[in-house]
């Protein structure tokens, strides 16, 4: 039987496989595929213990190679589910805009006239919900007057653009969730909005603009051989237009939006609400501005470890010199927000002029998202909740279970994975579609399944 020197066996290989390419060329066809075909071949040839390495290095090298397409193919083609349109979703929102154009009772005043004072009563319950996605919107609206325990005092106001309007109203006009109050406007029916000099807007162009210059197009991300999957991740990720909606923006503005309002609870659209909210409005935020779910405390070490040094780049000296890397990040997508002490911040003014710095700084200061200048302009101003609240990373990873989700008020399907994606999770999947009536008219004919 073949065997190689004991005690020469780990010199050469060693040698071999610390050199920087692999000496002796081979046609790709001729390097084995499978560990099975190379054991073969080494006892079949009797190999000494140099050709054993360089052949082991050859099947090494072409597995990595396989892996790395292997990889950047699965981001990609994630990237194209999670970024596309899906046609029920596309389906759905044409649908409801020619509702909306020929049914009267899809145009109703949203609330009722006799309900409009309840939109500016700081007593009630007061949530907001920025969305362009109406399947999404309806589902966190129908989760949260579910299962309120007084639903005539929850107030949900639900802000879409110009395009999402008619769709968005026709849907809440012919699904009333009475007795709850349920507002719909779109960003250019509000006064702050329409007055002209937007900074959300300002920033979000100019942050186009910059991207424009070093992302390229998805192809072009691909087809470059040298980088490392992670970072054609990222980038195939700026591509993504949720990073150029202004609806990922508008929280920053929640208290020109709303200046009759003292306190809110902002609900990002891939949530799922569980439980009553109401007890958010008798947590004491103790002088702070954002109530919101620590991450780095938790059972799930995968979700529940992020800290400043995962969202911002401390190689910067603009954010080593102003921020600690180990303290705690927090979570977006389950707020409570305290306008009185907002008001009284330049929040909105630092969330613009980190933006700018960033832009300056050739997109360098974080990753993507708004989370990370939300960190920053939030930074000192926020009060921790208990987590119970807040169950975040439903729509990245597998290792949450069905019965832990279950326990949270609120469940986050932050991620590319959401809940009315094919490529949705889908043992998770049921907790959202819970919360959607599959018998109804427009659900059915735009063939949108469970």
């Amino acid at each position: 039987m073949w065997r190689l020197d004991s005690v020469r066996v780990p010199e050469e290989i060693y040698q071999v496989l610390e050199e920087a390419k692999i000496q002796e060329a081979m046609p790709r066809a001729d390097v084995p595929q499978t560990l099975e075909a190379f054991v073969a071949e080494m006892k079949s040839n009797r190999s000494d213990a140099r050709t054993f390495a360089l052949r082991l290095k050859a099947m090494v090298s072409l597995m990595e190679q396989k892996t790395r397409v292997a990889k950047i193919q699965e981001y990609l083609y994630r990237h194209v589910a999670s970024s596309s349109i899906p046609k029920p979703l596309h389906c759905l929102a044409l649908r409801l805009a020619q509702e909306h154009s020929t049914n009267a009772g899809a145009r109703l005043q949203l609330p009722a006239p006799e309900r409009v004072p309840a939109l500016v009563d700081p007593g009630l319950h007061h949530f907001v919900l920025a969305s362009d996605n109406v399947l999404a919107a309806a589902v966190v609206a129908a989760s949260l007057v579910a299962n309120a325990f007084r639903p005539a005092a929850v107030v949900l106001h639900v802000i879409t653009d110009r395009k999402t309007y008619a769709p968005m109203q026709a849907w809440f006009s012919l699904h009333p969730l009475a007795p709850a109050v349920v507002e719909v406007k779109a960003l250019h029916h509000f006064d702050w909005f329409a007055r002209g000099r937007v900074p959300v807007m300002e920033a979000m162009e100019r942050d186009r603009a910059a991207r424009s210059q070093f992302r390229g197009g998805s192809s072009a991300i691909v087809a470059n051989v040298s980088e490392k999957p992670i970072v054609v991740a990222a980038k195939l990720q700026a591509l993504s237009p949720k990073y150029h909606s202004v609806m990922n923006h508008i929280r920053i503005h929640l208290p020109e939006l709303f200046p009759s309002l003292t306190k809110i609870v902002f609900l990002d659209d891939d949530v799922v609400v569980q439980a009553d909210l109401s007890p958010l409005w008798d947590i004491d935020l103790q002088g702070n501005v954002n109530g919101a779910v620590e991450t780095c405390r938790g059972a799930d070490k995968f979700v529940m470890s992020k800290r400043l040094k995962n969202y911002l780049n401390f190689s910067h000296p603009f954010i080593s010199e102003n921020f600690d890397p180990h303290e705690c990040a927090w979570a977006y997508g389950m707020n409570v927000f305290d306008l009185d002490a907002w008001r009284k911040t330049n929040i909105s003014v630092t969330y613009y002029h980190w933006l700018q710095k960033n832009l300056e700084s050739d997109l360098s200061l974080w990753q993507l998202g708004t989370l990370p200048p939300g960190l920053i302009a939030f930074h000192g101003h926020v009060h921790a909740i208990d987590p119970y609240w807040h169950m975040l990373g439903l729509g990245y990873q597998e290792n949450t279970t069905v019965a832990d989700a279950e326990k949270a008020a609120v469940i986050h399907f932050n991620g590319r994975a959401k809940p009315w994606l094919d490529i949705a999770f889908p043992e998770m999947r049921p907790l959202w579609t819970k919360y959607l009536d599959f018998s109804d008219k427009f659900i059915r004919a735009c063939n949108i399944r469970a």
